[in-house]
């Protein structure tokens, strides 16, 4: 049984307002056999699109190898941008080494609400995939029901979107409280281009413009969260 450990603790500065929530990234970067094209960070895989879809957003020019400068350029976006990561899970096991969510056993999830009471400026979660068993947002209903809390949905339109109230200790005497709002992306996996497909928006878009393509609606749906 492979021991699948999270190889990157969780990217959060003081004001960060968002944070990127998905599971975790694929064994080889637990064991440090990175690809020619893999970025040692967060969403470094090659077969990952994340990094691929924020660069066509905000133009960047990003590097896609091993470099130390292909890592920097990604905190700094992340940083000037107020964006934060903290995958949902720390540690799992596998039988078959690879990337499937669905592969995933005696899981471990990280204390993600913990999180948001520490920072307390974080006001939106962005999950990289949907309710699907093992996925991020599947996750952290998980994680919520633990602090006896549960989403609401705010938009069961794609991308949906759920709010829930957490409660802030500000002093011993004074309670607050706030609402984090979180939005299920799509995920960048192929296997979502299925789904893409029947949505009718993107067979709207798909229909004036036949050049368009799925790569092109994640950028589309992406851009208004990230």
């Amino acid at each position: 049984m492979f021991v699948h450990q999270h190889p990157y603790p969780p990217f959060i500065k003081e004001d960060t307002t968002k944070l990127i929530v998905g599971t975790l990234p694929p064994p080889r970067f637990s064991v440090g056999a990175l690809l020619e094209k893999d970025v040692d960070f967060c969403y470094g895989s090659y077969f990952n699109s994340l990094w691929l879809f924020i660069d066509k957003i905000h133009q960047l020019n990003l590097r896609f190898d091993n470099s130390e400068e292909a890592v920097i350029q990604r905190k700094e976006f992340l940083i000037a941008n107020k964006i934060g990561i903290c995958d949902i899970v720390e540690t799992a096991e596998r039988k078959k080494i690879d990337a499937s969510d669905l592969g995933m056993t005696n899981i471990e999830l990280r204390d993600v609400v913990g999180y948001l009471q520490n920072y307390p400026k974080i006001d939106t979660l962005l999950f990289t995939g949907g309710n699907s068993k093992n996925g991020p947002e599947y996750f952290f209903r998980k994680h919520l029901k633990t602090y006896g809390l549960k989403l609401k949905v705010v938009s069961n339109e794609v991308p949906r979107i759920h709010e829930f109230e957490l409660s802030n200790t500000t002093s011993a005497e004074k309670l607050t409280s706030r609402t984090i709002k979180t939005v299920s992306l799509t995920s960048g996996s192929g296997a979502a281009n299925i789904s893409i497909s029947r949505m009718p928006l993107y067979q709207h878009l798909k229909a004036k413009n036949p050049n368009f393509n799925t790569f092109d609606f994640r950028v589309l749906q992406y851009s208004e969260f990230i």
